[in-house]
């Protein structure tokens, strides 16, 4: 849902996407994954803010590299021209965007496709995101304070400017070859497919991923399969074959990007895209 789902949203946030587009890792998308997976890798550690964790760390190396962008972007030609009147970018309010399309679309996902999360569950996962979104410099009176708040500022601030941008297309584009380098054999297509899937095709179409009718229908059908077998809800035959070579694509995509042994240095940018 993160790498497939939020990653790909991403470029349908024209503010976001025109800022990584027109930014220094912009660039060079896999490295940017990377460090935005070294984010992700942080806030889900179990010893995230422990004295021997490392998300405050990054928290505050992401911070220095939101302020340098801000610094830069402003001096990028082709940003301020794209911008729609916006000064400077990575807002608080920005931040609360690419917040939602994580941690607010991830809950509501779970609940779509029917995976059981408990109450204290739930809460501590939003307790997570809401220290992070702290300790990434927004104020606390803009954290939602519970899932309902979660949902509905997420209708407010997300849902209504999800946009098709000439940026969010290239990026799409760009992620999507990324991501057929680790399919573990499948095809891109079945890979556009899952996307289309999980983001729903409004969005898929703003973003550019080709419509793929016979894969989108069969994996409507069997994923929720898939999923309702590994909550133990009916036995292994139910779920078709193609949908374990699709999960083994998405645990390899998993694990090159979010894995501990690979070292991820977050970098302070000193330039704007080269281009």
């Amino acid at each position: 849902m993160y790498g497939l789902g939020s990653g790909l949203m991403s470029t349908a946030i024209p503010r976001e996407s025109r800022a990584v587009y027109y930014s220094k890792g912009g660039a060079d998308m896999k490295d940017r994954i990377a460090k935005t997976a070294r984010l992700g890798y942080d806030i889900g550690d179990l010893d995230a803010y422990l004295p021997h964790g490392s998300m405050i760390v990054t928290a505050v190396k992401t911070r220095m590299v939101h302020a340098a962008v801000r610094h830069l972007l402003p001096q990028s030609p082709a940003w301020s021209q794209t911008s729609g009147g916006q000064k400077i970018p990575i807002s608080q309010a920005d931040i609360m965007v690419t917040w939602h399309s994580l941690a607010t679309f991830v809950m509501r996902k779970m609940k779509q496709w029917g995976v059981r999360v408990n109450t204290a569950d739930a809460e501590a996962y939003l307790h997570v995101w809401q220290v992070s979104a702290h300790m990434l410099g927004v104020s606390d009176e803009y954290i939602p304070a519970t899932w309902d708040a979660a949902n509905a500022q997420s209708k407010q601030v997300l849902d209504p400017i999800l946009a098709h941008t000439p940026e969010g297309e290239a990026l799409t584009e760009v992620l999507l070859g990324i991501v057929a380098e680790l399919d573990a054999g499948l095809t891109r297509p079945l890979i556009g497919a899952f996307s289309r899937y999980t983001l729903g095709g409004e969005v898929g179409d703003m973003i550019g991923l080709a419509k793929q009718p016979v894969l989108e229908r069969l994996i409507a059908t069997a994923w929720p399969l898939l999923v309702a077998f590994r909550e133990g809800l009916i036995p292994l035959p139910a779920v078709p074959a193609v949908l374990w070579t699709l999960e083994e694509a998405l645990r390899k995509f998993v694990l090159l990007f979010l894995s501990e042994g690979r070292r991820i240095a977050i970098d302070i940018p000193d330039v704007n895209r080269p281009s």
